[in-house]
């Protein structure tokens, strides 16, 4: 990890307009994703910066929606799922934080309106759709007109996948090099798989005990194992970006599925030992490893959560949806 005397502020601020004009009113929305090759360690945890490019694959229509517009009282409200948040709470003040680095000093009441129409903090990555969204609604808000790579590498200081969830489709998230981090962008794979589809099982919708954030920080401090993990996810990436570019389902899948337990086991390895797994998760692994060893095409990704994403084509999606009663089957790629 470097030592980054750059600030967030610092590197946006170059970007925006001395003063700010403000809209009536902006809403955006950002599809969640889910990594086939994860991003798991900071190289600059200011800027969020990772040690690792990724590469994702966004889940269509499940993401979040933000809404912002004056408060006249010019005291800032913050919505979540229709829930006033206190303004001690933990999302309340990220929100504002993130807000912050782009109203700055200037007295702009807000409320800002977040709806996930997936389940927060639970390894679904809310936080990603939701801080992208809110960078897109933000760019409007105040008529910005940033580009699409500052928009990513914005959205990325507020939670790092945010980068990959400005955009649809799969997305590309390089690392980058540069100190300020405006290398270290997403973008959008020209690939289309209109017959791919993925499942969710949705194991638990609580709030996970170990944020993803602390969980970072806990295995690259502590665990063993993660001095191997850069060379494995580039080395993943490589296949990753071969497979989707030749549609190869079985190359692309089992890739995925690997690099989703290598990020685990460093997790495992660290102290104390971070195992976001429930027993029901572990129960859906050794079916699906099952099901393949019968024949089915199907595979599996998680991340730092209990919830489990199947990987499939839509051939098997009838036999799949007959094995799990609970398939939330998403199309990435349809209309």
């Amino acid at each position: 990890m470097i030592e980054n005397c750059l600030s967030k502020a610092q590197v946006i601020n170059r970007y925006l307009p001395a003063t700010l004009t403000a809209k009536e009113h902006a809403t955006a929305f950002a599809p969640s994703n889910i990594a086939l090759c994860k991003y798991w360690g900071k190289r600059d945890t200011e800027l969020n910066l990772p040690t690792n490019s990724s590469l994702s694959i966004s889940l269509g229509h499940l993401g979040s929606h933000t809404q912002i517009s004056h408060s006249h009282s010019n005291i800032d409200i913050v919505r979540l799922n229709n829930k006033v948040q206190d303004p001690q709470s933990s999302f309340h003040l990220k929100v504002i934080a993130f807000v912050n680095l782009f109203r700055r000093s200037q007295t702009i009441g807000l409320i800002i309106d977040t709806r996930n129409t997936i389940p927060t903090a639970a390894g679904l990555a809310s936080s990603a759709s939701g801080f992208a969204a809110l960078m897109l609604a933000l760019d409007d808000f105040f008529d910005l007109q940033l580009a699409d790579q500052q928009l990513s590498a914005f959205a990325r200081m507020g939670s790092g996948s945010a980068s990959r969830s400005i955009y649809s489709g799969f997305v590309h998230w390089e690392m980058g090099e540069q100190l300020d981090g405006m290398d270290s962008v997403a973008h959008q794979l020209d690939t289309q798989w209109p017959n791919l589809r993925i499942g969710l099982i949705k194991v638990s919708s609580a709030q996970k005990p170990v944020d993803s954030r602390t969980g970072m920080d806990r295995t690259t401090a502590t665990s063993n194992l993660y001095q191997n993990w850069p060379a494995q996810a580039a080395a993943d990436l490589i296949t990753l970006d071969n497979a989707i570019k030749q549609r190869d389902f079985h190359a692309m899948a089992a890739c995925a599925e690997h690099n989703a337990m290598s990020m685990h086991a460093t997790m495992i390895s660290a102290w104390p030992p971070l195992v976001y797994w429930l027993p029901e998760s572990l129960a859906v692994m050794q079916r699906v490893w099952q099901l393949r060893e019968s024949g089915v095409a199907v595979y599996f990704t998680m991340d730092a959560g209990p919830n489990l994403k199947l990987l499939f084509e839509q051939s098997s999606q009838a036999l799949l949806e007959t094995e799990f009663s609970q398939l939330d089957i998403i199309v990435p790629f349809g209309d």
